[in-house]
């Protein structure tokens, strides 16, 4: 298995930031196939695989400021006000995502995306670990 961490600034506002190209470039030493794992070890962001560039992001964000909203309902309330639903967004949005790499190539469709998708504002910076599982 090879593994390699690396940091994404996300800045102070909710983003779904394409990790896409970090992906391939990662990748760009496999000729094979296997497995690529995608883990945010962060208890307050996830990763989704989607459509981005099209309003696709826009809309997972404002989905889930319905679901989650950022108010005083929260019992966990450290940070910025409404921040507890920070630590429910990995129970929807998993921290997790495992793409399948068919000769060196993400096996993605064509409108899809992997994308860190991070919702706290208090965390300007996460990492994020790519490790490929040869076949």
């Amino acid at each position: 298995m090879r593994s390699e961490e690396i940091e994404i600034r996300t800045g102070s506002a909710e983003v779904v930031h394409d990790l896409t190209r970090a992906c391939e470039d990662f990748l760009a030493d496999v000729d094979g196939d296997g497995l690529l794992h995608v883990w945010v070890p962060h208890a307050t962001a996830g990763l989704a695989v989607l459509e981005t560039g099209a309003g696709s992001d826009d809309d997972l964000l404002a989905a889930l400021r319905e679901l989650l909203p950022a108010d005083g309902r929260w019992r966990h309330r450290h940070g910025t006000p409404g921040h507890g639903r920070d630590h429910v967004l990995p129970a929807l949005v998993p921290p997790y995502a495992t793409i399948p790499v068919l000769g060196g190539v993400l096996a993605l469709g064509t409108w899809q995306s992997v994308c860190l998708v991070d919702t706290n504002v208090d965390n300007p910076v996460r990492k994020v670990r790519l490790s490929f599982l040869a076949g």
